[in-house]
């Protein structure tokens, strides 16, 4: 059916320079959320898959690459996992084949793959199953195809736009869920893609992704009226970015990190509203860490101390 849109577009103007997000009811009752773009609407459903699939039966593309791990780590056999009771099986989403064809696919979905290549150490084509060769070098088995991990990041950036739009929405237990959720997808990728690109291609988001869901919890904190736990929320996340770039950065540079620098303003803004015991409880901690050669925990904690405001206590 063919539609001119421009009245609906109408109805709700689109602001340059602000996240337009709205939260409405669908016609079958579920929240959907709403985002205003220059050129139209974006839809998503605030629970499950953002955009109301069940692939294979899963709730989401990583739920089921991740009950295939799981069947590959107990059997040793790659083969497409049972869905979970009482899935739904009429999903376009949720067949046999694991990666359906798409538009921008390369090559033709027909066409047999070239003499020599039809297996690549994970199956035959077709085959159904497959024993997995372990990987020397890997922790994990390496099990995720190019195609798997493109369908994997396309999913993620679903979720990326949802938990963009319930921040605006101070939605922050849905922001935590989000974010938690996308770097099980980066790890996923990371330990399981056959391809070294392929295990690279989402780790320059997680810096982004680790400080909105340490800003989520911080904010989840102060919205339960609870200062300290949203300092601490805020410290892990500024630990967890100074682990990640101290393991891929010879020489890390922190104040070069914009997720750093967002995470350690917020909490310069924060440690003002904190109670007076908190530099005692700290000194206790340095006291204790000292005391147990936990040196990098006392650099962490003098490095807190530090940025405490000077009262006097």
């Amino acid at each position: 059916m063919e539609r001119d849109l421009q009245e609906l577009l109408d109805e709700w103007p689109y602001e340059p320079g602000k996240i337009n997000v709205r939260l409405i009811r669908g016609s079958d009752g579920e929240s959907l959320i709403q985002v205003r773009l220059d050129l139209g609407f974006l839809q998503m459903r605030s629970e499950g898959r953002p955009d109301g699939a069940t692939p294979h039966g899963f709730g989401s593309l990583l739920e089921y690459q991740e009950a295939r791990l799981d069947q590959i780590l107990q059997t040793g056999v790659d083969s497409p996992p049972p869905p979970p009771p009482g899935a739904p099986m009429d999903d376009p989403l949720s067949g046999a084949v694991q990666n359906p064809p798409t538009t921008d696919d390369p090559e033709s979905p027909d066409e047999p793959p070239p003499e020599g290549e039809q297996d690549d150490g994970i199956g035959a084509p077709g085959s159904g199953e497959s024993v997995l060769e372990p990987d020397a070098n890997a922790d994990s088995p390496r099990f995720l195809s190019s195609d798997d991990c493109r369908e994997l990041r396309e999913e993620a950036l679903q979720y990326y736009h949802r938990y963009v739009a319930l921040l605006v929405l101070e939605d922050y237990d849905g922001v935590i869920r989000d974010t938690t959720r996308n770097l099980r997808a980066l790890d996923l990728c990371r330990e399981g893609a056959i391809e070294e690109g392929d295990r690279q291609s989402l780790e320059q988001f997680r810096p982004y992704i680790l400080m909105m869901r340490a800003r989520a919890l911080a904010s989840q904190a102060l919205k339960d009226s609870e200062p300290k736990a949203a300092v601490l929320a805020i410290d892990e996340g500024l630990e967890a970015l100074r682990t990640y770039f101290s393991e891929t950065q010879d020489e890390p540079d922190l104040d070069a990190s914009r997720e750093y620098q967002a995470l350690k303003s917020m909490r310069d803004a924060l440690v003002p509203k904190l109670p007076l015991s908190q530099k005692a409880e700290l000194r206790q901690r340095l006291s204790d860490a000292l005391a147990a050669e936990n040196y990098e925990l006392a650099a962490i904690l003098r490095d807190e101390l530090r940025m405490l405001p000077h009262t006097g206590a």
